[in-house]
């Protein structure tokens, strides 16, 4: 582009010391001047010059463009592989029964959070024994189930929390006539990261504590 701006000062001055030493020689009022057919020829090609340089600009902006836009589309579709992988990585699967060797839990005059201490899974690690709290590790709809086993001696309930919101519930009466009790219950619930997610034994009741009968499960079903 310099070569032929240069190249264009370069003729367009010749062409005015052309012209200038003509007109002090053959300069007549009455007579049509015009360039020498050599300058011409220069001139018209460098016009043309021009015009190449043009076309050859507006085609490298159009190809620098669609590479900006190729670009553009790569990095997203990255992002989504990238999105995609790692929510196929977050999984959140858990199961976890009372345990406590085949005795009653309860009655307590008070509710009480009920901790599953025998984990039989817990992948993704949002299960804690030691608590009984289910965090949500990811925003997205989880599935849980609660089961139990009681004698009928004495009135069961279970009941599934939210935070401190009352979700679902399960249990059964006191009964002479059965000398045991199974129930349960189930939701999806929709979770924000941080969620607790827990069961509460209720007041002046019980379940049967062991490695099978009374469980507490969970899984992510899709992240939202």
């Amino acid at each position: 582009m310099h070569f032929a701006i240069s190249l264009f000062v370069l003729l367009s001055s010749s062409l005015i010391l052309a012209q200038d030493d003509g007109n002090a020689i053959t300069e007549k009022p009455d007579e049509t001047q015009s360039c020498q057919p050599d300058m011409c020829d220069l001139l018209m090609a460098f016009g043309a010059m021009k015009e190449k340089i043009a076309v050859m600009e507006t085609r490298l902006k159009n190809s620098e463009s669609r590479l900006n836009s190729s670009e553009s589309r790569l990095r997203n579709s990255e992002n989504q592989l990238l999105e995609l992988r790692n929510k196929e990585r977050t999984k959140v699967i858990f199961s976890a029964a009372t345990g406590a060797g085949g005795k009653h839990i309860g009655p307590f005059n008070t509710n009480k959070t009920l901790i599953y201490r025998t984990v039989i899974t817990n992948i993704g690690d949002a299960y804690s024994p030691h608590t009984g709290i289910f965090v949500a590790p990811v925003a997205g709809v989880y599935y849980f189930t609660i089961f139990f086993h009681a004698g009928g001696h004495e009135r069961a309930g279970l009941l599934l929390y939210k935070n401190n919101q009352l979700m679902i519930v399960t249990g059964d009466h006191r009964t002479e006539a059965d000398t045991a009790d199974n129930g349960g219950n189930a939701a999806f619930l929709q979770l924000q990261p941080g969620d607790h997610v827990y069961v509460v034994l209720a007041a002046n009741s019980h379940v049967w504590g062991t490695n099978h009968h009374t469980t507490f499960s969970g899984f992510l079903v899709t992240q939202m």
